[in-house]
């Protein structure tokens, strides 16, 4: 039988079992562990005066949540909006997509919840609200990916169902006046992802770096199984 490498044999082992691990820690660190939920206390088209609760869910180990934007879906209109309720000193603002709620940063781990109350639900069967979650630290999370049915989302933007209008059920009047905004004043989620990912602090190529180091290992693991499969070469030592 053909004898095979020790140094070799024992490094490829070293290096596949360390790549398996790493890659394994990136996926457990995955920030789809986390994610925004909304709820309602009357989830039907046209439902007037609802109160929307939502709860983001905490997942850096090293500074609580300071800020939630959201952006409301058509048929919502930012002056529709009222503070329900919400952390200990944090506050509302509207912007010219919707709003931003926030305050003195929470404590760390701690789920940020609040609730706002909408004049009327549009008659729509599905409410989609783009989020963004800041924390203390500066590190943003961005739930804002629609739902399709090919894959489930790593970022899924919140979404609240609705049940169909009441046979009654009318839509209200608009308010007679609107407070002017400029765009600067909300989030934007269009154009460029990255560029906007770097406004927001934001490192997009971390993922791609982290895949790509644990594809390299795995490469590395598989050259040196190689090198320990090939027979020792006639010149061996003497």
């Amino acid at each position: 039988m053909q004898s095979l490498n020790p140094a070799a044999r024992e490094f490829g082992r070293i290096t596949v079992v360390g790549a398996l691990a790493l890659t394994s820690a990136f996926v457990l660190a995955h920030p789809a562990s986390a994610h925004t939920e909304v709820e309602a206390d009357t989830p039907r088209a046209l439902a007037r005066n609802v109160t929307l609760t939502f709860t983001s869910e905490a997942e850096s180990d090293t500074a609580g949540f300071a800020r939630v934007r959201v952006a409301l879906p058509k048929g919502i209109e930012p002056d529709d909006v009222t503070l329900a309720h919400a952390p200990k000193g944090w506050t509302l603002k509207t912007t010219s997509v919707g709003y931003t709620i926030g305050g003195p940063a929470l404590a760390t781990g701690a789920d940020a919840e609040h609730a706002i109350t909408v004049r009327q639900l549009p008659d729509v069967q599905e409410l989609v609200f783009k989020t963004v979650d800041t924390y203390g630290d500066g590190r943003v999370s961005r739930w804002t990916e629609l739902p399709t049915q090919e894959a489930e989302s790593d970022q899924p933007a919140p979404v609240l169902k609705l049940r169909p209008a009441t046979a009654d059920a009318q839509p209200l009047s608009p308010p007679s006046t609107r407070a002017s905004r400029t765009p600067s004043d909300g989030p934007s989620y269009g154009g460029d992802a990255n560029a906007s990912a770097r406004a927001e602090g934001e490192n997009p190529a971390g993922g791609l770096i982290a895949v790509g180091t644990a594809a390299a290992l795995l490469g590395l693991g598989a050259f040196a199984w190689r090198l320990n499969r090939r027979p020792a070469g006639r010149g061996g030592a003497r």
